[in-house]
């Protein structure tokens, strides 16, 4: 699993990311948690929704969620698992790549793209919640991911080169050809229970194809 932080408007989505990491124990796997040890774009005071001053760091930051068991994300090596996990939150598209600031045209952070290449190119599954679909598309191009219902940001990933599929809460797209699962989660309006319900889903179709 890669996080970028702790806090849905500068880093990971916390309830995406430890939901996720409940199913994944749940039936009965193993995970790793990385993070780039590099500052988060900027940090957001979560109360009032407001830039905060100073700085952060998103595998410091990242800790929060894996108790401390965090590493550097140039160390992933697909070899030694059997699928990657990307939960959402806006820090996903202001720290993983610019696509907050840049649409269409965003730039990849360098170990996030080697990440998602070569476990593409292992032909091993990777996992995308709410906004993070986008950034799989970016990366790859032809895909198909859902990113909900939200039309701009589908028009977006099509400007990609990549293709969308409109979902409800809770459904998973299967690109099966490309080995690509993405669920839309916070991206509709959803409950906790619907995003652990997601998580659940997603990695239960994820597990039918290891």
């Amino acid at each position: 699993m890669i996080l970028n932080g702790c806090g849905h408007l500068d880093g990971s989505e916390i309830h995406e990311a430890v939901m996720t990491l409940l199913a994944i124990d749940r039936n009965e796997c193993s995970y790793t948690v990385f993070a780039p040890d590099a500052p988060q774009y900027h940090v957001m005071n979560h109360l009032t929704r407001q830039p905060m001053e100073g700085s952060r760091n998103m595998m410091v930051e990242a800790a929060r969620i894996a108790r401390g068991d965090v590493h550097e994300l140039s160390t992933y090596n697909p070899a030694d698992f059997d699928a990657l996990m990307l939960p959402g939150g806006f820090g996903v598209a202001k720290n993983l790549f610019t696509y907050a600031f840049d649409g269409p045209n965003a730039k990849v952070m360098d170990a996030v793209r080697k990440a998602i290449v070569d476990t593409h190119a292992a032909g091993k599954p990777i996992g995308a919640l709410c906004i993070s679909p986008v950034l799989v598309a970016k990366v790859l191009g032809d895909v198909t991911v859902t990113v909900g219902t939200d039309a701009a940001t589908s028009q977006d990933v099509e400007a990609m080169g990549a293709a969308t599929v409109n979902t409800q809460i809770t459904e998973v797209i299967s690109d099966k050809k490309n080995m690509i699962f993405s669920t839309p989660c916070y991206m509709l309006p959803a409950s906790i229970s619907d995003i652990a319900e997601s998580a659940e889903n997603l990695v239960e179709t994820m597990l039918e194809y290891m």
